[in-house]
């Protein structure tokens, strides 16, 4: 007599193996989207540290003020920056350092972006050249 169907352990055997492979595809998505998220989180970050910067540029104020703070609205979301300012070996040079955070006590650092900035006006005989 031939059997026309599949015996009970079959079946459990084939459900099992559909659930382990379920079971990967899931966790793959899952890790493939907090990736994104993550890489989501950094670009918009490094995008409102660099405006933040743009603009320690166009104030032309000298030197820039250290430890502003302020909010940007990208996105959807409120990020939260800081600025600090840092005297380099050069009077006529500043390092200024923007810390980009998603929470406004600045305990969760998302980026943080430096540059330097010179004196828009540079006293004159600063250039290391002889009168």
């Amino acid at each position: 007599m031939k059997n026309a169907g599949l015996t009970l352990l079959e079946v459990m055997a084939a459900i099992a193996i559909f659930a382990l492979t379920a079971t990967s595809i899931m966790k793959a998505a899952g890790d493939h989207l907090q990736g994104i998220a993550v890489l989501e989180e950094a670009t918009f970050s490094n995008w409102v540290a660099d405006n933040r910067l743009q603009q320690v540029v166009i104030e032309d104020v000298w030197p820039p003020q250290n430890n502003k703070r302020g909010t940007m609205e990208m996105a959807g979301r409120t990020w939260y920056w800081q600025q600090v300012v840092s005297a380099t070996q050069d009077k006529e040079l500043r390092q200024v350092e923007i810390i980009v955070t998603t929470d406004q006590k600045g305990e969760n650092v998302a980026t943080s972006l430096v540059t330097f900035v010179a004196n828009p006006r540079p006293a004159k005989g600063d250039f290391g050249f002889a009168n």
